[in-house]
């Protein structure tokens, strides 16, 4: 799973509102037109991004790799019809052209996430939605950031243990059943503590996040990402 990684890129080092606003237009300019070659140029600029982040495009894809895979059950269910000729080609390549614009924008996530520390993102997101309601948002996407990564990493100790049980052994059924109670257990425990260390740290709603700073970079990245958003409609 992608997690921030320290670094001196260009992209390091831009405001996290810049990189926000141009994820929005770009996903807007990704879904809103359905044209291959918009899509190929899309996915040439999605991919300039990751360059210039230092991310492989080969790391992003993988750790995406369980929602590429459900993506790629769409043209193939779309294409199934319940008679001869069983399979339609049209449906199917319709639904692909669906599927391929969610692509690039993963891979414009991929780069974010790689590229902004999760205080950074939770002072854009306080910054954006004032209030109690931009407090809330912020400490749910800062969790979230820290907390799945250990959910991810408990349920692979799950597994591993079952299998050096011989529990690869068992029926599929069965080992679903066994890693998912354990991991939920788990998960309820992870939870728990948590919430004794939040109430230890005296956890505050709004803490002293860090300063953002908007240079003339994030300027034209902001301004890109609008030019995006606005595209379709040209």
């Amino acid at each position: 799973m992608l997690t921030y990684a320290p670094g001196d890129t260009l992209v390091h080092r831009l405001d996290p509102r810049s990189k926000l606003a141009f994820q929005v237009g770009f996903a807007i300019a990704a879904v809103a037109h359905p044209d291959p070659t918009w899509l190929a140029g899309l996915t040439a600029l999605a991919l300039a991004g990751l360059a210039t982040a230092g991310l492989s495009p080969v790391r992003a894809l993988f750790a995406y790799r369980l929602v590429l895979l459900m993506l790629a059950v769409g043209p193939v269910v779309a294409g199934l019809q319940p008679g001869p000729p069983w399979f339609r080609v049209p449906p199917s390549l319709a639904s692909l052209r669906s599927v391929a614009r969610v692509v690039p924008v993963l891979l414009v996530s991929a780069a974010y996430v790689h590229t902004t520390p999760i205080r950074d993102t939770r002072a854009a997101i306080q910054w954006a939605v004032p209030g109690r309601a931009g407090q809330v948002l912020g400490v749910g996407v800062g969790l979230t950031f820290r907390f799945v990564p250990v959910l991810r990493r408990d349920v692979a100790r799950v597994r591993e243990a079952l299998a050096a049980r011989g529990g690869d052994r068992r029926s599929l059924p069965d080992r679903v059943g066994r890693v998912g109670l354990r991991s939920a257990g788990r998960a309820l425990d992870r939870a728990d503590r948590l919430s004794v260390a939040l109430r230890a740290r005296c956890f505050a709603w709004n803490p002293t996040l860090p300063p953002l700073s908007f240079g003339a970079a994030d300027a034209l990245v902001t301004a890109a990402g609008l030019g995006l958003a606005l595209a379709p409609l040209w």
